[in-house]
């Protein structure tokens, strides 16, 4: 056996996965359905659960645990400080939002997110197999709950200086989130997000030389190939997201999946357009013209958010990409149409023979 195939085995068989994949968690795409058919396969089912209030973290957690005692992940932001306010601002983001959607209401970029510290609570309570975090840390006295419990700590960094704060913070491991990745980058200062953009296979050796906890590899990973580089690289696992966006248990809108397949790397985008915070999202007809030099800048997080939801409600009841909040990692061509258990069990099954040097060659 390699040594990636020994690193990565034994790192899943830690966690009771057959296979070192992890679903992503993605907040408002991850349903219990699509979490059930991963662990079911083999891998961790996740969910994020930021835009939860907890009484809904309980019911997902209820709904996905009807599907059998199996492996999960549950994600939360780590807050940012109150956002500054500026009302022109806002106006001037309202009037270019009315050309593509509802008219937005007067309140709302008022619309302030759940009470982390409650949402925290419930996810503790639910008793995942771990807790990720992304846009920085948790506090100390929630770690040592967290670790007190039995609950893993994932910490997602974006720069080697991230990942060695979160390993003297206790994370039991590490997410290192290349710029590829679809949805919010994960760095812990908003700003930086924007400035450094280093790619996974950059990112992860450096990070797996520079901490001695697991490193979880996240960004671009949409096939065996893609897995199999990762754990050459250092990885003791990965985490895919687009990968299975195209599943059936997905449930995505059919405009969104239909795109995915056609996307090219140069057709994402990183954009603060839809909530103030950047990710990576497909280059559709509204995150492009927000970008534009004429376009006011977004408001910040989670303000934008605020002033977009009329915008991207509307469009996902229409099917209507062109103002859809459509992210998307550079891979999303690779993402398969089929259900998230095959996925996962042919994305492993490529990736071990890739390892074991049985390319059919």
């Amino acid at each position: 056996m390699t040594a990636a195939l020994w690193r990565s085995e034994r790192f899943a068989s830690d966690l009771g996965l057959k296979a070192p994949i992890l679903l992503a968690p993605m907040a408002g795409s991850c349903p219990p359905a699509l979490s059930v058919a991963v662990a079911k396969a083999g891998g961790m089912g996740a969910a994020g659960v930021l835009l939860m209030q907890p009484k809904e973290i309980s019911e997902w957690v209820a709904e996905f645990r009807a599907g059998g005692d199996l492996p999960l992940q549950l994600n939360l932001w780590t807050p940012d400080p109150p956002p500054q306010r500026d009302a022109a601002q806002e106006r001037r983001v309202s009037a270019f939002l009315a050309r593509w959607g509802p008219k937005v209401a007067d309140d709302a970029g008022d619309q302030a997110p759940p009470d982390f510290a409650a949402q925290s609570e419930a996810m503790l309570e639910a008793r995942p197999t771990a807790i990720s975090s992304i846009m920085g840390l948790y506090p100390p006295d929630y770690v040592r709950r967290m670790k007190a419990a039995g609950v893993r700590w994932f910490a997602t960094a974006t720069t080697v200086g991230e990942a060695r704060a979160a390993e003297r913070a206790g994370a039991d491991a590490i997410i290192a989130q290349g710029s590829e990745a679809g949805g919010h980058r994960g760095a812990f200062d908003p700003s930086y997000a924007e400035r450094s953009a280093a790619g996974l296979f950059a990112l992860l050796p450096a990070i797996a030389d520079a901490v001695a906890a697991p490193v979880i590899a996240a960004g671009g990973i949409s096939d065996g190939r893609t897995i199999a580089a990762a754990l050459t690289l250092g990885a003791s696992a990965v985490m895919i997201g687009t990968g299975f966006l195209r599943a059936p248990e997905a449930a995505l809108p059919p405009s969104w999946a239909d795109a995915l397949a056609r996307a090219e790397p140069d057709d994402t985008m990183i954009t603060r357009a839809f909530s103030g915070r950047p990710g990576r999202a497909l280059a559709t007809d509204y995150a492009r013209a927000a970008s534009a030099p004429d376009a006011p800048a977004p408001a910040p997080y989670p303000v934008q958010r605020g002033l977009t939801a009329a915008m991207r409600a509307a469009a996902s009841k229409e099917d209507d990409l062109a103002r859809m909040q459509a992210w998307s990692g550079q891979a999303a061509r690779l993402a398969p149409a089929r259900p998230a258990g095959d996925i996962v069990r042919a994305f492993w099954f490529e990736a071990r023979r890739l390892l074991a040097g049985e390319d059919g060659r």
